[in-house]
């Protein structure tokens, strides 16, 4: 049974730091990229920041880069998202997506993406 278990969401004050972890069982990690993703209410989900199966290759949302790095520990199973310098604008659902198949650069898509986790709420506000 595969799960995708995200935490560490929280409020923050602008400018602070957060770091999100997504756990990930029944699923191996070398043949399955991770990406996060957020959408705010009455906004469309975007894609923040992704790592490939292959460990190799990330990308990021061009509202994060910079600011936001991904990582990946493949002895606990857990994708990192280490996120500095939040913005109010940074308030959203987090949540770890995984997409199947051997890749060297991954996708920032949400359509590309086939198992969700249920998403932890970041709200950055003073």
């Amino acid at each position: 049974q595969w799960r995708l278990a995200e935490s560490g969401g929280g409020l923050v004050q602008p400018g602070g730091p957060l770091r999100l972890s997504c756990e990930v069982s029944g699923l191996p990690l070398d043949i399955y990229d991770i990406g996060w993703f957020r959408q705010a209410p009455g906004k469309e989900r975007e894609g923040v920041a992704c790592i490939s199966s292959s460990g190799g290759g990330t990308d990021y949302g061009d509202s994060v880069k910079g600011r936001f790095t991904i990582s990946r520990d493949d002895g606990k199973k857990t994708i990192y998202l280490q996120m500095s310098s939040l913005k109010p604008e940074d308030t959203a659902v987090y949540s770890c997506a995984a997409r199947y198949g051997i890749h060297y650069m991954c996708l920032l898509s949400s359509s590309d993406y086939d198992y969700w986790g249920q998403g932890t709420q970041v709200t950055v506000s003073s």
